[in-house]
């Protein structure tokens, strides 16, 4: 397995396009993804209670048996508490790119990003996707451009692919995703679209999602909000000629989870980074859980602390906001045996051992904090599972962003 340039073209059969059609003012705002012959889909979405028209129209079209041939993705609109007319929005952008392009309506998935409660400016998207729909090329540079079209406040684009090697055949990921505010675990505020040339059964490709998505996507909190439009979904076309996937002890299929993880939890990452006004990355690790589920909850509740997110903005190694925050994430552990350190590029800061407070130099402490990227590391020493979470502090910039949002 090895790391390739490129994103969503990256694998074979994908071409893609991404335009700005006045959306936004400037930049990029409408994307197609694009399969050159029928693809297996797999999607997951988000559990907020509301969940707008794309979400809805998506989970339709990709929840039976039948193939998907394209995704339409706009920024600026989340078409989201719109009424019965967003619903009908979403069905004319798949009736206006199915024209386009030459496919059905029902082989066209939605997405949508940016204000919610506003109706979207379907006018200017139905103009705008034969545009795009002529720009659509297999370059990698048409992925790069797409990437860019899916961003609302991302301060960079987000995009990876990985090549493997299966029965012989090479056999190629790629992925693109957007997310920087409204950030937080169970599929929240994000896209994410994953690319394959491999071919795997719609039942394997749905459980290899799902089990990914639970150990990346829903382990990234930037602010505690759950977004009403995310999605991942993931498009496998068969073009790289390996064995059909079909049964899950085949290796094949292990190797295709590791890869497909790896897709993951590198744009889990990225989205994480990209927190919005953020000033640090943040890595929780929890080892010595007694289950992994235990572990992942308690990495879950302290990297969605607010408390833990403002102390390391304002490089406060307040081990006493990591312990708050792990006592109040639904699991028994034994706070006596437990064990806190910082780290980063400038040293590692042990906090606490087997339950009891070091002294802290507050020099050495602020030489460990001031860094970029921080790893909190936390032994519960209960058991051998582990787990990890990934964010960023809250700053002074994120109520400024988000103060302004909206136009």
């Amino acid at each position: 397995m090895k790391i390739v340039s490129g994103g969503v073209t990256a694998p074979k059969g994908f071409k893609a396009a991404g335009a700005h059609v006045g959306l936004k003012r400037k930049r990029k705002d409408l994307a197609i993804l694009l399969s050159d012959v029928d693809a297996t889909v797999a999607g997951v979405f988000t559990t907020n209670v509301v969940k707008g028209a794309p979400v809805i129209w998506t989970q339709k079209v990709t929840s039976n048996d039948s193939p998907i041939r394209a995704v339409v993705v706009n920024s600026g609109h989340a078409n989201s508490c719109t009424g019965p007319q967003g619903y009908q929005h979403c069905v004319q952008m798949a009736e206006s790119a199915a024209k386009a392009i030459g496919i059905a309506p029902e082989e066209v998935a939605i997405a949508s990003t940016g204000f919610i409660g506003v109706p979207i400016p379907i006018d200017k998207i139905v103009a705008g996707l034969p545009v795009v729909a002529s720009m659509l090329n297999s370059s990698l540079s048409a992925g790069t451009s797409a990437a860019e079209a899916i961003r609302t406040t991302d301060q960079f684009t987000k995009e990876t692919a990985i090549q493997l090697e299966l029965n012989g055949k090479v056999v190629t990921i790629g992925g693109m995703a957007k997310g920087s505010g409204m950030v937080h675990p169970n599929m929240a505020t994000m896209l994410a679209f994953i690319t394959s040339d491999i071919n795997i059964s719609k039942e394997l490709l749905l459980a290899a999602l799902k089990e990914s998505v639970a150990t990346t996507y829903n382990m990234i909190s930037v602010d505690g909000d759950t977004s009403t439009n995310d999605m991942a979904i993931a498009m496998c076309n068969g073009l790289a000629g390996n064995t059909s996937i079909v049964d899950r002890d085949d290796e094949s299929y292990q190797l295709f989870v590791q890869a497909l993880h790896s897709i993951n939890e590198n744009l889990a990452k990225a989205v994480a980074r990209d927190g919005e006004g953020a000033t640090k990355f943040v890595e929780v690790s929890i080892v010595g859980g007694e289950c992994a589920e235990d572990a992942q909850k308690l990495a879950k509740s302290v990297v969605s602390s607010s408390l833990v997110k403002t102390a390391l903005f304002g490089q406060d190694a307040n081990w006493g906001r990591v312990m708050a925050a792990l006592g109040k994430g639904g699991v028994l552990f034994d706070p006596a045996r437990l064990s806190i350190g910082f780290e980063s590029e400038a040293g590692v800061l042990a906090l606490m051992e087997c339950g009891t407070p070091l002294s802290v130099d507050s020099h050495a402490a602020r030489k460990v904090l001031s860094e970029k990227d921080i790893r909190i590391n936390i032994d519960l020493m209960a058991g051998a599972s582990a787990a990890r979470a990934w964010g960023c502090d809250l700053s002074y910039d994120y109520v400024r962003i988000n103060g302004a949002y909206r136009p």
